[in-house]
């Protein structure tokens, strides 16, 4: 594995971590202020979901397992843009703080893609 490899394990667990921290306290904006419970526990199962699967990643046991952990970390980074979208669209979250969050959670998704393409090509 390259450092350039290395580098960019690192810098996306990091980015997915605090992005998992952003999420919790998402969660509990919508749920105390909003008084919003279904949507947003869909949001941070599946927000908190990406860090824990590059974790995963990260202590896998082959190739293989690696991608297969960065590729269900990709999925839910998908998966939690859809949430924040419908979060938004239905008046939950307010434009700037959705743009916000948003664009890190899609900086992640083209970060574990970006992984996702070197390590299917490799296999």
């Amino acid at each position: 594995m390259s450092n350039q490899e290395l580098s960019q394990r690192s810098l996306v667990y990091d980015k997915a971590y605090k992005f998992s921290i952003r999420v919790v306290n998402a969660y509990k904006y919508l749920t105390q202020n909003q008084q919003e419970w279904i949507l947003s526990k869909q949001l941070i199962r599946s927000g908190t979901s990406i860090g824990s699967n590059i974790a995963e990643a990260n202590g896998a046991i082959s190739q293989g397992d690696f991608s297969a952990k960065m590729s269900i970390a990709y999925k839910e980074c998908l998966e939690t843009k859809y949430w924040l979208s419908l979060l938004k669209d239905t008046g939950y979250l307010e434009e700037q703080a959705f743009d916000s969050i948003y664009k890190d959670a899609d900086e992640i998704g083209k970060i574990l893609f970006a992984i996702l393409k070197t390590t299917r090509i490799s296999d």
